[in-house]
């Protein structure tokens, strides 16, 4: 049986009667090449039905198109719908995917495996605080950028919510319904994220004279939200709010507050979370939510990040998304009646 011949861009060049750099151009995103060139191309690409080998282009240009991303925790609904939204608008300019799934223990070691597949550059959803990875990627020329959260060295551009905005907001809103016992469900203690959720959201509490009645940490798992849960709700008396600083703890809460200490929501306690994400809008739950406006963060990353790698830029940049905060049941806007709190 005789095997096809692979072909070839010179081949195309050959049929369309231009360079093989033109047939090149044509198949590079953002090159240069007129329309009526393009059209040769295409029309002798479509004809020798010839797809570019994008393996041997990176070889020759030392660009393999590559965008590493790091993430963890794919069962969380924000970090699955943030995948989902960088790789999309990503692979909408040209650019191939890398995914790489880290956590504390092992993100040195992948970090440093991107640069063997020399990625482009790198868009990070998961760095721990004290790691130095991140810098050994720029070293070499590949620009990072982290998303929704940042580390506390000052090099490493990010995009990144506005959290003390967003928990300084639902504060208020606890306040306004009239709650005194206000418990913190906090995240995983050594990411930016929970530790200024927790900060906005005590320091606004302080500017109405109220001082944190209780804390846990659920470590943004919906099983051990439910294990800080039930020690939450076991004080007494129970804490008449909780705010969960994301939503998988508040869908824990809620189903521990209903199911096991027969709480109602919001008559009893009130329930927050953060994220908007997942089923929070589904009838079961009706979650109010701090909506982090993901889409808007996916896009300044990307466009950071692609302005960095056309550009050289080396700087350093930290953006700010603005938060919305989305009131649904779990929480009220009036005081309960005399004789209604739990």
């Amino acid at each position: 049986m005789s095997v096809k011949k692979a072909i070839s861009s010179s081949d195309v060049a050959r049929l369309a009667g231009v360079s093989r750099s033109a047939v090149s151009r044509t198949f590079t995103p953002g090159a240069y090449v007129s329309d009526e060139t393009r059209a040769k191309v295409m029309a002798a690409a479509e004809a020798l039905s010839y797809r570019p080998n994008a393996i041997a282009r990176s070889l020759s240009t030392s660009q393999s198109g590559l965008i590493g991303i790091v993430t963890s925790s794919l069962d969380n609904p924000f970090y699955a719908r943030l995948l989902s939204t960088l790789a999309t608008l990503l692979q909408a300019q040209g650019y191939g995917i890398l995914l790489v799934v880290a956590d504390d223990a092992n993100f040195d070691t992948l970090i440093e495996s991107l640069l063997a597949y020399q990625v482009n550059g790198a868009i990070l959803t998961t760095a721990p605080l004290r790691s130095t990875s991140a810098f050994e990627l720029q070293r070499y020329g590949k620009p990072v950028v982290l998303v929704d959260r940042y580390l506390n060295q000052e090099m490493i551009s990010s995009v990144s919510g506005d959290n003390h905005a967003g928990s300084a907001a639902v504060a208020d809103l606890l306040v306004r319904g009239g709650h005194q016992r206000v418990a913190f469900l906090g995240g995983d203690e050594g990411t930016s994220s929970s530790r200024d959720r927790r900060h906005g959201f005590t320091d606004r509490l302080a500017r109405h004279g109220i001082v944190l009645y209780a804390e846990e940490s659920g470590f943004y798992s919906y099983e051990l939200g439910m294990v800080a849960a039930r020690k939450l709700l076991a004080l007494s008396p129970k804490p008449d709010a909780i705010f969960c600083a994301n939503d998988a703890m508040a869908v824990a809460a809620v189903e521990v507050a209903r199911a096991e200490f027969g709480l109602r929501i919001p008559e009893d306690i009130a329930i927050v979370g953060y994220d908007n994400a997942g089923p929070v809008g589904w009838p079961t739950y009706q979650l109010t939510t701090v909506d982090q406006n993901l889409e808007e963060m996916a896009q300044a990353a990307i466009d950071l990040l692609v302005r960095k790698l056309e550009s050289g830029d080396v700087s350093t940049e930290h953006l700010s998304v603005a938060p919305t905060l989305v009131e649904r049941s779990t929480t009220r806007e009036q005081p309960a009646a005399a004789g209604k709190a739990a």
